[in-house]
């Protein structure tokens, strides 16, 4: 299986506290992902509150052309005010490893995600993420930064 890695960074001029908080907290993902992936949270919401290593979260997700898609993952590793990974359990990727780092800067805190991941079916799941997946992540996170952009604004 091929690997893909991409690299995102953004300054937020909020503190690292108020950072972690945010984007630490599951219910939050919605408010960043784009309307378009019809992206629903389908685990208990009471045992969303705070996020720990080996926690299991539920989705549906419309990734591509409206088709709804089950989508698990596991926060398999937690430094509270660091950083948090999760890994995908079930979905549609064959793998999928997103890591989230927050470090305070002057002026706010820097937010890093770094994720790697695979697309199923060989050379067939190759030319799709040439042609589909890649871009498809590349808009994701575009959204994302977009979103946050409206909320705290950027450190340019």
């Amino acid at each position: 299986m091929k690997t893909y890695t991409k690299l995102f960074e953004q300054k937020l001029p909020i503190s690292l506290d108020e950072a972690w908080d945010f984007f630490s907290s599951p219910l939050n993902l919605s408010k960043i992902t784009p309307k378009s992936m019809n992206f629903i949270i389908t685990s208990d919401y009471k045992k969303l509150t705070k996020m720990y290593a080996g926690m299991l979260i539920t989705y549906k997700v419309s990734p591509l052309w409206g088709i709804k898609m089950d989508w698990v993952t596991e926060i398999t590793h937690v430094k509270p005010g660091e950083y948090f990974i999760d890994e995908q359990r079930f979905g549609p990727f064959a793998l999928w490893h997103h890591e989230h780092h927050f470090k305070a800067i002057d002026g706010g805190v820097l937010m890093t995600d770094k994720l790697i991941y695979g697309v199923p079916f060989g050379i067939i799941g190759q030319i799709a993420n040439a042609l589909v997946v890649q871009k498809q992540t590349n808009d994701i996170f575009s959204y994302r930064e977009k979103a946050v952009e409206e909320m705290w604004g950027v450190l340019r």
